[in-house]
């Protein structure tokens, strides 16, 4: 089969969608000719697209497909909210929806479109438990993401800052820098680097805003090893199962003393075993089902 995937940020910023696109491409290639594409190829033809982008580049895929005769799979990578609504109006082939709840909500938006659930996913040998421990004496605190705020990294500053002796990393776009005052450090990293970021923690931190679509990076810390804390909401909920705590992270006192509890929590394997269900090459057979099927 002759695949495209089409993502203009690919290598050039560092998200769920462009891991999305590297890891399921690399295990599809292994049965399919798969095209990694920036920009929409009007001169080749596939037999199935898969936009990432939304908005008008959905709908152009959609014309271009209805024209060549190609199927449309959009995953719902943007969550629950206008960007996806917009990807269901474009009457894709198949929505993919990321979580049950993504999935019930699509479902309602367009009943036209066939909507299943299949969730995004982690290289299971690349995050490990084992490696080379990178911790610190002081037990310390991770959180992953873009500086946006919707990651909402000032609520985990204020939350930690209420704690002693605990330290933290935040790791996501920016330049490097140490603050001795409050113990905390902010580095640039790359998903090749995030291995070893993972293994220099006690804990990831996930305090999303409760839309977002899904968060690889509870996967990728889990797999390593890290239980995790993440907002109250039926999606982190579904990923994270009994492998971490949950909070609304806007009321710092709470926040800081689920901080506090998961770290003194002996989480023994539950983190790696609930990451095992999330494996790449899981998500990778559903979607060579999802082929067979159209």
């Amino acid at each position: 089969m002759e695949i495209a995937i089409i993502n203009k940020y690919q290598n050039r910023v560092n998200r769920g969608a462009e891991t999305y696109v590297s890891e399921l491409s690399k295990r599809l290639s292994k049965n399919h000719h798969v095209d990694i594409l920036t920009k929409i190829n009007f001169f080749k033809k596939y037999d199935l697209i898969i936009p990432t982008n939304g908005r008008l580049q959905v709908f152009i895929v959609r014309l271009l497909t209805w024209m060549t005769g190609a199927k449309m799979i959009v995953s719902g990578q943007s969550g629950v909210g206008l960007d996806d609504r917009l990807n269901l109006y474009a009457m894709p082939d198949i929505f993919v929806a990321l979580s049950t709840k993504a999935l019930n909500w699509a479902k309602r938006i367009n009943p036209f479109v066939k909507s299943i659930y299949i969730p995004n996913g982690v290289d299971l040998n690349k995050f490990l438990p084992q490696g080379v421990t990178l911790r610190s004496q002081i037990k310390t605190v991770l959180s992953v993401g873009a500086f946006t705020t919707e990651k909402r990294h000032g609520l985990t500053i204020k939350a930690v800052e209420k704690l002693k002796n605990i330290k933290l990393i935040i790791a996501g776009n920016g330049g490097k820098k140490l603050s001795d005052k409050y113990n905390f450090e902010i580095i640039e990293t790359t998903n090749n680097e995030m291995s070893e970021v993972y293994r220099r923690a006690n804990l990831l931190v996930f305090p999303t805003v409760p839309w977002e679509s899904f968060g690889i990076v509870l996967i990728e810390a889990m797999a390593s090893g890290l239980p995790v804390v993440a907002t109250d909401d039926p999606i982190r909920r579904e990923i994270v199962g009994d492998a971490g705590l949950f909070v609304d992270p806007t009321d710092i006192d709470a926040y800081a003393s689920v901080i506090d509890m998961a770290l003194n929590t002996n989480w023994g394997d539950k983190p790696r075993k609930q990451a095992e269900k999330f494996s790449w090459d899981i998500i990778a057979s559903s979607y060579e089902e999802l082929f067979k099927n159209i």
